[in-house]
């Protein structure tokens, strides 16, 4: 199977591109994971932006397949994941308080890259903001499950929500900066 990168390029990606593309987004879902600031009950990561970005860069079949990759690696026990070791490892982890968000990342991995990937401004950032109701939504959702309904509101959405749609915001706008750069890759 042979799928372009609506944002990148118009040539078709081999598997070997794709699952390259994939395992780089692990990586790099890995890493912003580690990257955070502590707040209770979910720490505040740079996961958003990377699943935001990549998506809306690489579309909705390498966006969700980095995302699913990561899960899977989670799942399985390794410390992917912001509190991991310290907070347990594979499923356990993941039906914790942050399953909603991590569930949330692949639904908006694949919205945002369907209908934003290689799109207008205004179609991108209308995607990224449907994203990022994804994942808060999803993740208080599941929070509600854990805690009062009062806590998870303004545990998992208070905060979030602003510096969530900051980091679409600079997803939207770089994307919008960065095409003309990439076009001369093509």
């Amino acid at each position: 199977m042979q799928t372009s990168s609506p944002a990148l390029s118009t040539r078709p990606l081999t598997l070997a591109g794709q699952l390259a593309l994939v395992a780089l987004g692990v990586a790099l879902l890995t890493l912003s994971a580690k990257a955070k600031v502590p707040f209770w009950p979910v720490p505040m990561t740079l996961q958003t932006l990377v699943v935001l970005g990549y998506a809306a860069f690489l579309g909705e079949v390498i966006g969700v397949g980095a995302v699913l990759g990561y899960l899977a690696l989670g799942a399985v026990g390794y410390p992917v994941f912001a509190g991991t070791p310290e907070h347990g490892l594979g499923l356990a982890y993941m039906v914790g308080p942050t399953g909603g968000y991590l569930v949330g990342f692949v639904a908006a991995a694949f919205v945002v890259g369907r209908f934003g990937a290689g799109q207008s401004f205004v179609r991108r950032a209308l995607a990224l903001v449907a994203g990022v109701a994804l994942i808060d939504g999803l993740g208080v959702l599941w929070l509600t499950t854990l805690f009062p309904v009062a806590d998870a509101l303004a545990k998992g959405l208070g905060l979030f929500i602003v510096v969530d749609l900051i980091k679409a915001a600079i997803v939207a706008v770089g994307g919008s900066l960065a095409a003309p750069l990439l076009a001369k890759f093509r």
